[in-house]
């Protein structure tokens, strides 16, 4: 069945009849990522001038009867809407549907400008176009070839690409009989037509450029489209990638790009021609400061180490905690380790800058009684949720939230913390207490 969204992909509204009702919910998910279960109806329509998802395209969002129609599927012959609303809808009663247009253009743009850049790549350089993906900002098309292809081939097909919007070819929608092999003969159908296909196949062709059997809205002029941007290309196994954005999009990614332009001139103090140098000239600064910071940092671990090691060993305490939250890296641990005493027990964290009662990532490391090291190291990872293994007296891990720190050194305390022995005197049972 062709829908009436597939004759006029520019209808904005259109009246028709319920042909049936059913309650059901659906996963909707939010701009933000959110998932909501919504409740409403599935309903099917005489026809529609909503687009159900299907060849690449998303489906159309907009309302039936005044209430907002969240996702549309093809089932077999007829196009099933969800309809988020408190009510069912009687059979045969007439209904208005209306369109969201933004959201059809966009899909038109991108759907229309993917075809036509697929018959391009295809007439310069011989790729097949194995499938394409009609993104939320940026959209790309996967090309059947093992060569990345360069900046000067993209720019040539973009310049192609853009001539023909200029020049308006004309962009029509044919119905042909696939059975009937002259009609069908140059419409290109890399997928071949769905198993369940019932009747004539719809092909979408590019005046003097292509046709290419498609089941999406399309503009009905290049014109349209407004203009073309390959943005880059990307190997991907043995295929290539190459995304772009039509219309309306080109001028938001335009808009994207001049406001980080901006926000990169206010930080680096230095108009869109110095950005580069001015950038490199931070790396290299940020290279040396972190150099001698590191250089710094093994001195402070020495000098903690060395302090410990002047204590009189009578004085030197039993266990000995340090933790660094300065996006320090573990190396800092490893060159106080190797000075610092041997008979000490040690538990040392460095991680990212944290604030109090937030999470944050590092690593973990204890040195000491094997026993009491195997005891506490899983316990610790646990509580700091990470993960980490030891032997011999060494437990290191990864740990991704230091919220938690307090709780292990407080275990590390009770561990250390004398004990007090209780024993019976032989006379008249009665207890004596001792410290260990």
């Amino acid at each position: 069945m062709v829908f009436k969204c597939q004759e006029d992909s520019f209808l904005k509204e259109f009246k028709t009849k319920i042909v049936s009702s059913e309650f059901a919910t659906f996963d909707w998910t939010d701009p933000s990522g959110k998932v909501e279960k919504l409740k409403g109806f599935n309903v099917i329509c005489e026809d529609t001038i909503l687009f159900p998802e299907g060849g690449g395209q998303p489906c159309d969002y907009g309302t039936l009867g005044g209430f907002p129609v969240k996702n549309v599927q093809r089932k077999g012959l007829t196009a099933v809407h969800f309809v988020e609303s408190p009510t069912s809808f009687e059979q045969d009663a007439e209904v208005l549907l209306t369109l969201d247009y933004q959201r059809r253009l966009d899909h038109m743009q991108q759907h229309s400008g993917q075809h036509l850049i697929t018959a391009l790549f295809d007439r310069e350089f011989k790729y097949d176009t194995t499938s394409w993906s009609l993104g939320s900002s940026v959209s790309y098309i996967q090309l059947s070839t093992p060569h990345l292809i360069s900046r000067e081939s993209l720019d040539l097909i973009e310049r192609q690409a853009n001539d023909l919007i200029r020049e308006g070819r004309e962009v029509t929608v044919l119905l042909v009989d696939p059975e009937v092999a002259q009609e069908f003969q140059d419409a290109r159908a890399p997928r071949g037509l769905p198993k369940d296909h019932e009747g004539l196949a719809r092909v979408v062709r590019i005046e003097g450029i292509e046709s290419n059997m498609c089941c999406g809205t399309h503009v009905t002029n290049l014109s349209q489209l407004q203009c073309i941007k390959l943005l880059y290309a990307e190997k991907v196994k043995s295929n290539v990638l190459v995304h772009f954005v039509v219309g309306e999009r080109v001028l938001v990614k335009l808009g994207e790009v001049f406001q980080r332009e901006q926000q990169l001139t206010a930080a680096l103090k230095g108009g869109p021609g110095q950005h580069l140098e001015l950038v490199q000239k931070l790396q290299q600064n940020v290279k040396g400061s972190r150099k001698y910071f590191q250089q710094l940092l093994k001195r402070y671990a020495t000098a903690e180490a060395e302090r410990l090691c002047d204590l009189p060993k009578k004085d030197r305490p039993k266990y000995f905690s340090l933790h660094r939250r300065d996006g320090i890296e573990v190396d800092f641990i490893n060159t106080f380790l190797r000075v610092a005493p041997e008979e000490i027990f040690y538990f040392l964290t460095v991680s990212e800058s944290v604030f109090a009662g937030s999470s944050a990532k590092g690593h973990l490391v204890l040195r000491g009684d094997p026993e009491i090291v195997g005891r506490l190291g899983p316990q610790f990872v646990e509580i700091l949720e990470g993960k980490g293994n030891g032997k011999e007296g060494n437990f290191q891990g990864k740990i991704n939230n230091l919220a938690r720190l307090e709780e292990c050194q407080e275990l590390l305390e009770a561990e250390f913390k004398p004990k007090r022995i209780i024993e019976a005197t032989p006379a008249n049972g009665a207890q004596l207490e001792a410290e260990e």
